[in-house]
């Protein structure tokens, strides 16, 4: 059995309230995801979402526990190693996008790649750009396109530094319904031809009924369980 690209081990994350005491968001026994695995996570507003793709991109450090990113347990690292691993391990396709406004579609690949241990490579910014039908679009700047294109910019963006697994946060939730398919399509197809593991974190059942490995935050979640009783 080939070793997993993201393997969480006993974590556990909570927060400070307010008014004092801590409300734990995060207690998880095991989470793992094999080289090149599709899965689609499910989980209602307050179940972890996000607070998992922190922790999994080294963003936030759990309370306790390992989190390991192809072989490397980012629990043990200082924030900046954390940042070098997630840009070199890590795609992130965020809802939002969070492209550079006044850079082209071919900058903020590349801009992408210069948080890396590469060099950026402008002939494989193009071929990514070319690889989501943008091939026409590398000087264009995210007003200058339309919400789907601007979402495909942000998928090749997110394999800009050949990654192990491609993290997507919720990404049909800022396309129209008639685009959905075509980008759920394209992160798919891109990470299948590059080989990527991809975790897609969904509350949408059309969605994640397209996926062969599907998870509700809840069954492996303590602490999401928890709450909903």
């Amino acid at each position: 059995m080939s070793t997993p690209v993201i393997q969480l081990e006993k974590v556990r994350k909570s927060f400070a309230m307010p008014g004092g005491g801590r409300v734990d968001v995060l207690d998880i026994e095991a989470f793992a995801v094999a080289p090149g695995e599709h899965l689609a996570l499910e989980g209602q507003s307050g179940s972890g979402k996000s607070t998992l793709l922190n922790v999994i991109s080294g963003i936030t450090r759990p309370d306790a526990g390992r989190v390991v990113i192809d072989g490397i347990d980012l629990a043990r690292l200082d924030e900046a190693r954390r940042d070098r691993v997630r840009a070199d391990k890590l795609g992130m396709v965020f809802q939002s996008f969070n492209l550079l406004p006044g850079f082209t579609a071919l900058e903020n690949v590349l801009v992408a790649m210069a948080f890396g241990s590469g060099r950026p490579d402008r002939s494989r910014a193009m071929e990514l750009l070319g690889a989501v039908d943008l091939g026409h679009r590398l000087h264009h700047r995210p007003a200058e396109l339309s919400t789907g294109q601007q979402q495909r910019v942000a998928v090749a963006r997110a394999l800009a530094n050949r990654p192990r697994v491609v993290l997507a946060d919720e990404p049909t939730a800022s396309i129209d319904a008639a685009h959905q398919q075509q980008v759920i399509d394209l992160l798919r197809t891109t990470c299948t031809d590059h080989g990527v593991a991809l975790v897609v974190v969904t509350h949408a059942p059309e969605v994640s009924a397209q996926f062969p490995r599907r998870l509700r935050l809840e069954d492996f979640n303590r602490a999401a369980a928890a709450h909903k009783r």
